[in-house]
């Protein structure tokens, strides 16, 4: 009998990617994934990590059922890890029908095979933006209220479509995992975050300033009423994230989940360039400009659901963030 599969979809690209090497069998991953937001080059990384073969990706998009129903065909998959998605918030503000349609029939793919092949688990990629503008720390307690863009609208309908499904299939285990910002590299320096064009996070944009691909780093907004006038943001390491997903996997659980995945500290745009000089040596110039549409002043997480009644608790410092960063930039420049 064939080994039971964990799907990844939009796998190949910078969570799942991580979330794979972190597997205690990545053998058992197959990878659906157009391709969006990666490249087929990544398998070649992956395979500098683990043993991984070319087989285990299959280039489809999810959103077309057809095509993302042959694998159900052809595996018997028995958990799904959806990852895939558009995940821009300011292009989601100018390009809203893009998400909804995009985002919306990926999920409703993904439950439609869930119900006709048998799928037991899933384990959904949310985000902390579902909150809107709430008070941080958030917690998973906070009632949802009207997010501040269709990306993270899009993240909330999706969340309640799964557990509207489990209303109705009781013996389904659904998690929806609200990951605050993640951010990093694998330790070795071969995967991480390779944004395509000019970089969307703040991270990936202080790396190619410190590479001298950038000139300066953008600072969108001191006008904020922080303690440096600019955003606070809770910064995950991903290999972190990739861990409350493997805690997830193996501890299933029927009904429905929610979970905040974060560190519950709060780091400023100012503060992470800091830690960034220090962890690297390298000096980040600066230009500060105007806000971004949609961007919140303060997300920070409340993580303590997860840590109560599943022991996950991150373990990365913002320190090793920008080392293990920096490392993955200069692997990739070399």
């Amino acid at each position: 009998m064939e080994t039971k599969k964990v799907l990844l979809t939009g796998g190949l690209g910078y969570i799942g990617s991580h979330i794979v090497v972190s597997l205690s069998d990545p053998s058992s991953a197959i990878i659906a994934d157009d391709c969006s937001n990666c490249d087929l080059k990544q398998i070649d990384r992956l395979k500098q990590v683990i043993p991984f073969e070319k087989n285990q990706v299959i280039v489809c998009d999810v959103a077309d059922l057809e095509a993302f129903e042959e694998i159900f065909k052809k595996h018997k998959i028995e958990t799904i890890i959806h990852l895939a998605g558009y995940k821009a918030v300011g292009e989601s503000v100018k390009q809203p029908l893009a998400y909804y349609t995009n985002n919306l029939n990926a999920t409703l793919n993904v439950l439609k095979m869930c119900n006709k092949y048998d799928v037991k688990h899933l384990i959904f990629s949310s985000s902390a933006t579902v909150y809107g503008p709430q008070s941080s720390p958030m917690d998973e307690s906070m009632t949802l209220l009207k997010t501040t863009n269709p990306y993270a609208e899009t993240k909330a309908i999706s969340e309640r479509m799964i557990e509207d499904y489990c209303l109705v299939h009781p013996e389904f285990s659904a998690t929806s995992l609200r990951y605050f910002n993640p951010v990093g590299a694998h330790p070795s320096g071969f995967i991480g975050e390779i944004p395509s064009g000019i970089p969307n996070n703040l991270l990936p944009y202080v790396q190619q300033v410190a590479s001298g691909k950038r000139p300066y780093l953008n600072v969108f907004g001191k006008d904020y009423e922080t303690k440096d006038g600019t955003a606070i943001r809770d910064y995950i390491h991903v290999m972190d994230l990739a861990d409350a997903h493997v805690c997830i996997l193996n501890n299933p659980k029927q009904g429905y989940r929610v979970y905040n995945v974060g560190t519950g500290v709060g780091t400023s745009v100012l503060d992470l360039v800091k830690a960034f000089e220090k962890a690297t040596g390298v000096k980040i110039p600066t230009e500060v400009t105007h806000r971004r549409a949609g961007d919140l002043q303060e997300s920070v997480a409340n993580a303590s659901k997860i840590n109560k009644e599943l022991g996950w608790k991150s373990r990365y410092s913002i320190e090793d963030i920008c080392k293990d960063a920096w490392n993955f930039e200069k692997h990739q420049s070399n």
